[in-house]
């Protein structure tokens, strides 16, 4: 059997058109769950804003990549939430989302479990204490990844089309 060399670092501007093409597969990915809420972002949109993500010195953001013998093949995004105003009655705590991709040839490889303890790291890094990660519940496979890094229901969000 042949030993991969897998590894996780922050991504840069060179990773710009992986990012797009993960991006883009995801997309693809989510269509197929449920077309009434996913679309295909625009290709120059996706750029556009990874550019800007990467350009941000302040780094408010974090885009890790995970490359498997040298080749991008997973990201995972770490967005920081705003505390909530102080009118409101949710206590602040530091807290962040965080957005999980693995190109379908690359799982089961450890490339995801990877990518997530580099997120938990960094946020703690800044003191975030709380991550959360959006998952659609057709997305059976998502929801067992994220539970066996120890993820779990932290409540129900109920919408309704108008």
């Amino acid at each position: 059997m042949r030993e991969i060399r897998l590894a996780v670092r922050p991504a840069r501007s060179a990773d710009i058109p992986a990012l797009v093409e993960l991006r883009l597969s995801n997309a693809e990915a989510h269509l197929a769950l449920d077309a009434d809420t996913y679309r295909r972002p625009r290709r120059e949109a996706v750029v556009h804003h990874f550019t800007a993500v990467l350009a941000d010195e302040a780094g408010r953001d974090a885009v890790l990549v995970a490359e498997v013998d040298g080749r991008v093949v997973g990201m995972v995004e770490v967005l920081p939430r705003p505390d909530p105003p102080e009118h409101q009655i949710l206590r602040p705590a530091p807290s962040a989302q965080v957005h999980t991709v693995v190109l379908p040839s690359a799982r089961g490889l450890g490339v995801g479990s990877m990518l997530v303890r580099a997120a938990e790291q960094w946020a703690t890094g800044l003191g975030i204490r709380h991550l959360s990660a959006g998952v659609h519940h057709r997305n059976v496979d998502a929801m067992r990844f994220y539970a066996r890094h120890g993820y779990g229901d932290a409540g129900v969000s109920l919408g309704k089309s108008v």
